[in-house]
């Protein structure tokens, strides 16, 4: 990985293939996959499940908790991939704060696109009538430092490699960590 990122963060709205692109990273590189949504409390779920939008204080724990388990994935000697909406810049710097030497991949697509992806994925506590309050959110990372923008409509591997060419120090061939 390039040493000037310490960990990586995929980023984008419901839908956008947070948790594939995420564990395709993981896999070529090595590191280790944290899946942001796991950490949610039980009443973001809830209100989710809901329908009910997450606003900022609701989200504001949630991120510490995400800078938390980042830092001590780093202090584990393990190269951490998280999968987070990260939707609005300030939410970013609270993982930044967290992890200074942190990378933003953001996953791209159109609402119609976002919504036709979380009406096929079961069993998952997001539903599509949220998809707007998603997209209202948004404040694309465009021209934030070690962001890369990625068509999220694309295969995941060309994705993976894409991320894997963008993360690579010149003469670098591959993430895959060396014995």
């Amino acid at each position: 990985m390039n040493p000037s990122l310490s960990a990586i963060v995929v980023m984008g709205v419901a839908g956008c293939g947070k948790s594939c692109v995420g564990a395709a990273i993981a896999e070529r590189s090595g590191g280790r996959l944290i899946e942001g949504d796991a950490f949610h409390p039980a009443a973001n779920i809830q209100k989710m499940s809901a329908g009910i939008p997450l606003n900022d204080d609701d989200r504001a724990g949630w991120l510490v908790r995400l800078g938390e388990e980042l830092q001590a994935t780093i202090a584990a000697g393990e190269r951490p991939i998280l999968t987070c909406s990260a939707l609005k810049r300030r939410y970013r710097e609270t993982l930044r704060q967290a992890v200074p030497e942190l990378g933003f991949v953001f996953l791209e697509l159109t609402p119609t696109e976002a919504e036709k992806r979380v009406l096929a994925r079961p069993g998952h506590f997001m539903p599509a009538s949220l998809i707007d309050s998603q997209f209202a959110a948004l404040e694309a990372p465009h021209g934030e430092p070690r962001t890369l923008a990625l068509d999220a409509t694309r295969p995941i591997d060309t994705l993976s490699v894409q991320v894997d060419s963008w993360l690579k120090p010149c003469g670098e061939r591959s993430l895959a960590r060396t014995a």
